[in-house]
């Protein structure tokens, strides 16, 4: 079943590229039953899912491709993996439904769109490390051409620019991936051999190098300051859904592969690692709320947040593999908060670049000096804005918080002292938005937003969708954490006897 979930997209993809004739809502109709799909898969893989099974992968599929490499057609799911791929199908179900300049070409855009769904599954889905380098690249080519063609401004520049910065962080992370496949015996890039085997146990300045080039791959794609410098003018010239995605989901790639891979994979050299790891994350932290609080442009205010909130996600990883025995139980939170942290930011943080879609589909200006007084003219807009930044800022109720305490309690029990200086970025965090909020619905309305539209149907009911699961992590976690916590825990466990 995790295959169709995988190919039902490409599939979709294929369709739209080859029908010719496909009217505007022809291909709407074709896109989100392509993306819908993979989500009802998801959710019934969910449903079957035993949250009590010693297993670190369930649902597994398993059959030889390149038997003399060692690679397979592998798929399988954990918590963590269920969580994520199922955040994956519900941003693209939401980012087609959610209206868009297509500049008239609605097939392409969305056969993009599903390129990109495709392998942004296959990556939360496979257990074959080959495979997860196959999909992480492919992501860049669909992402890629969603900015480079249905961009504005410097759309073309900036999709370079994503594109080559990730691109180099790959190949860097491609050799340490090749270092840790050459320390197996037989050879194979199965996640879970690897996993069992930690085949850099003692491998000294090798093990070091092969960790250090996975790292950096991922912070890229992260982005951890200083690598980081792609994404503003990437979000900034994305249309709006594509900028959900890019967010919600391909930034969830770099997080989830430092828990998947060195954290799972190097127990001993990832320990060797957290400190300086931990550091970088929280320089994010403050940094990224700092220059989000000074941007006037609405889009660029928002990416830096994004720097600003997978600091926390980091943070916790970080953490979570540090050598703590005396923390373990503290170290377990983290990694749970981390989790957490990547589906709620995807979430609110999705709904925010939706948002900002919505301002440049009425007025094509992202600049937030220009704005003023909305609340009155469009308060279903007021609403999601409001309610999202609330949750982006933390606030206790929603899912920002449940996340960031986790981590916070398990940074404390660590690292102290990080953990203070990780405060702040909550505190600047909520003066961004809230300065935000009254720039833009709150003041006098400029006379050149006489006749602002609010929300139409189709945006409200994807702001209410996204919203809710909002409003329902932060209420009730216990839903996702049920699924989350005992995957970190067995993830925990599985690499803490597999170590030397």
């Amino acid at each position: 079943m995790l295959t169709l979930v995988i190919l039902i997209p490409l599939a979709g993809a294929a369709v739209l590229a080859g029908s010719a004739r496909l009217d505007e809502r022809a291909s709407r109709a074709i896109a989100v039953a392509a993306a819908a799909v993979p989500l009802g898969l998801l959710l019934g893989a969910w449903l079957r899912f035993d949250t009590t099974s010693d297993a670190l992968f369930q649902q597994v599929t398993d059959a030889a491709w390149i038997p003399t490499l060692g690679v397979g057609w592998r798929l399988g799911v954990d918590g963590i993996a269920l969580a994520l791929a199922t955040l994956t199908a519900l941003l693209f179900v939401a980012a087609i439904v959610y209206p868009v300049d297509l500049k008239g070409r609605h097939r392409q855009y969305r056969a993009w769109m599903l390129f990109l769904q495709f392998a942004s599954l296959g990556l939360f889905l496979t257990i074959d490390l080959l495979l997860f380098y196959v999909f992480f690249d492919l992501s860049l080519v669909g992402m890629y051409f969603l900015i480079g063609r249905w961009g504005h401004g410097a759309a073309r520049t900036s999709a370079l620019k994503f594109f080559l910065y990730t691109l180099a962080g790959s190949l860097v992370m491609l050799l340490g991936f090749l270092v840790l496949y050459l320390g197996t015996d037989p050879l194979t890039f199965d996640m879970r051999e690897l996993i069992a085997a930690q085949p850099l146990a003692g491998a000294g300045a090798r093990a070091g190098f092969a960790v250090g080039a996975i790292l950096f791959g991922l912070a890229v794609k992260t982005p951890l300051v200083p690598v980081h410098t792609w994404l503003p003018p990437a979000h900034v010239d994305a249309p709006g859904p594509a900028s959900a995605i890019l967010a919600g989901v391909l930034l969830k790639m770099g997080t989830y592969g430092m828990i998947r891979i060195p954290f799972a994979m190097a127990r001993e050299t990832f320990a060797a690692w957290a400190l300086p790891l931990a550091i970088v994350a929280v320089i994010s932290i403050v940094y990224g709320a700092l220059v989000a609080l000074g941007q006037t442009d609405l889009k660029r205010r928002i990416a830096y947040t994004s720097v600003n909130h997978m600091g926390y996600a980091v943070l916790g990883i970080a953490v979570a593999g540090a050598a703590a025995p005396q923390a373990a139980g503290a170290q377990r939170l983290a990694v749970t908060g981390a989790v957490v942290e990547m589906v709620a930011h995807g979430l609110i943080t999705g709904a925010l670049f939706l948002l900002a879609g919505s301002f440049w589909q009425r007025t094509q200006d992202y600049q937030m000096g220009h704005y003023g007084g909305l609340a009155a003219p469009a308060p279903r807009l007021t609403g999601a804005m409001t309610l999202a930044a609330f949750a982006s800022l933390g606030l206790p109720g929603l899912a920002g918080f449940v996340a960031e305490f986790q981590i916070f309690v398990g940074t404390f029990a660590v690292y102290p002292v990080l953990a203070g200086v990780g405060l702040l970025g909550v505190l600047i965090t909520a003066a961004l938005f809230l300065q935000l909020l009254q720039q833009l619905f709150f003041g006098d309305t400029p006379q050149s937003l006489t006749g602002f539209a609010d929300l139409d149907v189709r945006e409200t009911a994807v702001m209410v969708g996204l919203l809710a699961l909002v409003v329902a992590i932060g209420v009730w976690p216990a839903w996702l954490l049920e699924l989350v916590t005992p995957a970190s825990d067995l993830l925990l466990d599985a690499v803490a006897g597999s170590a030397p």
